[in-house]
């Protein structure tokens, strides 16, 4: 059976546009998301795929492909659905995120048990109750 997700993206996207917001995507980036890797953090990138920021938009139902420009240098952009976590408008932040399974991101990202850097031991935070940050 297909996917949904292909088919929400496109709601949310059209939405958006219709309401005047900027559709934005969080994506987590793995091999094989084409994105400029300089703009990648902890393993994600958030991108604006409003109509004047992109070139050639096809919201497919296995990928996304664009061409956009990043510090003036276009640059031809794919995106699998299954690698989407996230559709929103930047401007209220309304939109719908997705449970992304066994994507692995391109960023090797140290385990939260390991300290990220070699240095004398500091005392692990307490593992409490885990907190969202909402990325813009």
């Amino acid at each position: 059976m297909v996917s949904t997700k292909p088919y929400f993206v496109r709601a949310i996207f059209e939405w958006c546009v219709d309401q005047g917001l900027t559709p934005y995507l969080t994506v987590i980036v793995g091999q094989a998301t084409r994105v400029p890797r300089e703009f990648v953090r902890d393993g994600q990138i958030v991108l604006n795929i409003g109509p004047d920021a992109t070139n050639q938009l096809l919201l497919g139902n296995e990928e996304i492909t664009f061409q956009a420009r990043f510090n003036g240098v276009a640059f031809p952009v794919v995106v699998p659905i299954d690698a989407v976590a996230a559709i929103f408008a930047k401007e209220n932040g309304q939109g719908m995120s997705f449970e992304i399974a066994g994507t692995e991101p391109a960023v090797p990202v140290p385990p939260a048990d390991e300290p990220a850097t070699e240095g004398p031991d500091e005392p692990t935070p307490p593992s409490g109750r885990p907190h969202l940050t909402r990325v813009k």
